[in-house]
């Protein structure tokens, strides 16, 4: 995907060691601004995403996102006002981070303090610290793997918080029964949604992905949620498959108007 490289993003990192104190830890949060960021006054909606080490950089483990190219193209179709922060997983610790904090597959784990994290302690500090619209309609979250599972079970915490998902080839086979309680059982909840899968990923992918878009169309509780399903014939689970549907996604959550 070429891009101009005037309109990369700004690359800022808020902290190496941001404090997390419903964990007890610290983690590397950076945040990337439009690249005239620093020369308006404008505010901009956020994304919050996590395995942030995936998303930029050149020493991401199992390849990159690109984000930063992506948002340069964005850009460049008038779609790149949007803050998006970057939130490094937890090494050794992601699987129980990003693991909901009740019986699943994995074990009971640590997902509902790291969701507190995210919704009582980063975005307000993201809100004090830059130029973002706040409210919830300006307001996104999303990841791939284990970390679209947590951004899903994160939104059933605190569903007031966020009105834009990216749901990137979710580890669903974990707590399948996360798509009841996120369609059902959080009737707060008023967004778009975007899924996305490859139909060589295995785990039930396309499966699990297409239950859960069928069960957001079925409009419980009187809602019409938005929702876009992108099935990637051959896609893999990867991040260089995700990078590419990036641009994509961030078009449709928030750039339809």
């Amino acid at each position: 995907m070429e891009y101009n490289p005037a309109f990369l993003p700004v690359i800022e990192v808020i902290d190496e060691h941001f404090e997390i104190p419903q964990l007890i830890k610290t983690r590397r949060i950076a945040a990337l601004l439009p690249h005239d960021y620093h020369h308006t006054d404008k505010r901009y909606p956020v994304l919050y995403l996590q395995d942030g080490q995936n998303l930029f950089g050149d020493f991401a483990p199992f390849g990159s996102w690109e984000v930063p190219g992506k948002l340069a193209w964005l850009t460049e179709r008038g779609m790149g006002d949007i803050i998006i922060i970057s939130i490094d997983h937890g090494e050794s610790e992601r699987l129980a981070e990003f693991t909901p904090s009740k019986p699943t597959s994995l074990g009971i784990g640590d997902g509902k303090k790291y969701a507190r994290f995210l919704a009582e302690t980063l975005k307000p500090y993201v809100d004090e610290h830059f130029r973002t619209l706040p409210e919830r309609e300006h307001t996104g979250i999303g990841g791939s793997s284990m970390g679209a599972l947590i951004s899903i079970y994160a939104t059933t915490q605190h569903p007031l918080t966020y009105s834009k998902l990216m749901i990137f080839s979710p580890s669903l086979w974990v707590i399948p029964e996360i798509n009841e309680e996120f369609v059902r059982g959080t009737p707060n909840y008023y967004g778009r949604i975007y899924l996305y899968g490859g139909t060589e990923e295995g785990s039930n992918m396309v499966e699990h992905l297409t239950h859960l878009y069928n069960l957001v169309k079925e409009n419980p509780h009187g809602r019409n949620l938005p929702v876009e399903l992108s099935i990637r014939e051959g896609g893999q689970h990867n991040e260089a498959a995700w990078g590419v549907e990036f641009p994509k996604a961030i078009q449709w959550l928030f750039f339809q108007e």
